[in-house]
């Protein structure tokens, strides 16, 4: 028979369900006490909650909650589990996640959470047994200058592949730190949709370059078409007086702005009419 306790902790999480937009699953497993319970502070202040539980407890809270297409969320609980409450869209949750979480060095038996690339080029390494430590991971290097270079980018490890004892040594002789400490966000459920946390990634430098570069192009197209606003206004002037005052130019109208470039121009034309006659 189910607790009084363990009802009423499940009927708490059931209303927290019902009543929050967003709705997300993380996993703990790996993080610190101490990193956690600052990311629980910071998250509040935020206006984020975590709520952590027995998985079997979760499950039936988000069940018991009855929201569309809930239990695809539920599905996706894994490890040390807890659920995040939000008014955020879940993008925004995502990337405060995601920049709240710091590098690590991998420890075998982990889990790759990416692929996992070593560059190619020099090393500080001399020749010796390293070389094949390194080849024992799939890592092909030569002799440079006394020192080994590896010779090519090779991917080590590929998303979900398990990291074995060997590897993670390699990697920490190489200074690479391919984990990432900090809470794990598995999915989000918003309005019905659920969105695994990859699907949440957005390279905000690449959208910042790509608004940057659809206001030169909608500041170019203006130009083209002569649309006045306060950003066009002044090089469209610039546009039209250059256009007038070649017109003027080549009409030989004299004025105070052609002057100087009608003269300059017969000049030119008298000089090519003496040279071609031999005068």
């Amino acid at each position: 028979m189910v607790s009084q306790q363990k009802q009423d902790l499940v009927q708490g999480i059931v209303d927290k369900v019902k009543k929050a937009p967003i709705v997300g699953v993380l996993n703990m497993e790996s993080l610190p006490a101490q990193q956690l319970q600052k990311m629980r502070e910071m998250l509040r202040e935020k206006g984020v909650e975590i709520v952590m539980a027995r998985k079997k407890l979760l499950v039936l809270a988000l069940e018991k909650s009855g929201k569309e297409h809930i239990k695809e969320l539920a599905a996706k609980i894994k490890g040390m589990p807890a659920l995040l409450f939000s008014d955020d869209n879940p993008f925004g949750v995502y990337a405060l996640i995601q920049k709240n979480k710091s590098e690590a060095p991998a420890k075998a038996g982990q889990i790759a959470p990416k692929e996992i690339v070593v560059k190619g080029g020099a090393t500080n390494f001399a020749p010796g047994p390293i070389i094949s430590e390194l080849a024992a991971v799939g890592i092909k290097t030569k002799v440079d200058n006394g020192k080994l270079a590896i010779i090519s980018d090779v991917t080590v490890a590929k998303e979900g592949d398990e990291i074995s004892a060997a590897l993670a040594e390699t990697l920490k002789r190489l200074d690479i730190k391919p984990m990432e400490l900090g809470l794990d966000l598995v999915a989000v459920w918003e309005s019905g949709t659920v969105f695994n946390a990859k699907d949440l990634h957005i390279d905000e430098e690449e959208y910042r370059n790509n608004f940057t570069q659809a206001a030169q192009w909608a500041f170019n197209l203006a130009v083209e078409a002569g649309i006045f606003t306060s950003e066009t206004s002044e090089l469209l002037v610039s546009k039209a007086f250059r256009e007038a005052k070649a017109v003027a130019v080549e009409a030989a109208y004299m004025t105070e702005e052609t002057r100087d470039d009608i003269l300059a121009k017969s000049e030119r034309e008298a000089s090519s009419v003496k040279s071609e006659a031999n005068l």
